[in-house]
């Protein structure tokens, strides 16, 4: 009989789980309080990367997720994901020079460029920078498109989305039975999946787990479509930017978002003037709005992926770079539940490590 999953969370990293699943056979039922696409995953800036800063451990599983991107964009037809490379220039020259070394001795593509590189690839910069850093194997995802689409594709393999589900707790009895109430109903299955995001705390404490999160808000601004202006995505002192395959440019103080203050709507004009201001052939470009989402981190600023002691049935997956790392967890976690196989990549990752 196909093992019964409920999925909480339809964005991006709940919508990947799902999608593996449904792919294998399993009984799913995803439970969002939003419509597909979730809450968080549509505030997000969408660069897929391995890049800077991170212990050798989680760039390798980030290096391994991003494989997992062109695999599943081989089997789901036209997902937006592109791999038009990186530019970063966001922090000193000798620290990135130092970061580009470490990652180079890892395996990482990284090149470092002066001033006439970086204005050949990207043209429309007003003041390209005398140094960067070039990873041509980056790329970005349309965030929110994704998980639709994930979430449709599961659902034509079987998989049930209810929609404007909101879960109020979690009820873990024997090893093949659990259930969830939500507002107005209640689900059972043999297993539940956790990925919802900043709510995920709240709700594994329903269960008596203690998921210690931080959930720091992430301000970007989006303009209205636009003719091409940048080739790829630009890691800029000042600002992160790309362009959607919409046309539209998104940008924040760094690629998590900007901290939007006490005014939210300033900070954005703000930001938006500022990328405005960096390209050359921007004088038609309109500001559209912002979005606001908060980052589901973990304390130790890591995944949190798997069981929890004591609890065989209920799958935790939280993390802030859900864009990156959806397409991993989700074959990894379809594995783990189903097979019981974990793979070593997630070993430092359990979500045990807060009992």
């Amino acid at each position: 009989m196909a093992r019964e999953v409920i999925v909480i969370g339809a964005g991006i990293v709940g919508a990947s789980i799902a999608w593996h699943l449904a792919r294998v056979g399993a009984k799913v039922t995803i439970l969002d309080k939003a419509e597909s696409g979730g809450v968080a995953t549509p505030c997000s800036f969408g660069w897929i990367n391995a890049s800077f800063g991170n212990p050798e451990p989680y760039y390798r599983l980030r290096i391994r997720a991003m494989a997992e991107w062109k695999r599943l964009a081989a089997e789901v037809p036209d997902l937006p994901v592109r791999w038009q490379g990186g530019l970063c220039w966001d922090r000193p020259r000798a620290e990135l020079e130092g970061l580009g070394a470490e990652h180079a001795s890892w395996g990482y593509g990284v090149r470092e460029l002066g001033r006439d590189e970086i204005a050949r690839i990207e043209p429309n910069l007003t003041a390209p920078p005398d140094f960067a850093l070039l990873v041509a194997e980056e790329g970005a995802a349309e965030p929110q498109a994704v998980a639709r689409m994930l979430t449709a594709d599961a659902q034509k393999r079987g998989a049930r989305l209810v929609a404007d589900a909101e879960v109020h707790a979690l009820y873990m009895g024997s090893a093949s039975h659990a259930r969830v109430e939500t507002n107005d109903k209640t689900f059972e299955a043999d297993e539940i999946v956790l990925a919802a995001g900043a709510a995920s705390a709240a709700l594994a404490n329903t269960a008596g787990i203690i998921l210690p999160m931080n959930t720091p808000p992430g301000l970007l601004v989006h303009s209205r479509p636009h003719p091409p202006l940048l080739n790829g995505l630009v890691m800029a002192d000042r600002v992160h930017m790309r362009q959607t395959v919409e046309g539209r440019l998104v940008a924040g103080a760094d690629y998590g978002g900007a901290d939007p203050g006490p005014d939210a709507e300033a900070t954005a004009r703000g930001l938006f003037d500022t990328m405005k201001s960096m390209l050359k052939g921007a004088e038609a470009l309109q500001y559209e709005g912002y979005t606001l989402g908060f980052r589901p981190t973990p304390l130790d600023g890591f995944p949190a992926l798997g069981r929890s002691k004591g609890i065989g049935n209920l799958y935790i997956a939280v993390t802030h770079s859900g864009i990156t790392l959806a397409p991993a967890i989700g074959h990894f976690a379809a594995q783990e539940i189903l097979d019981g196989i974990r793979d070593p990549l997630l070993a430092p990752y359990g979500a045990d490590r807060f009992d």
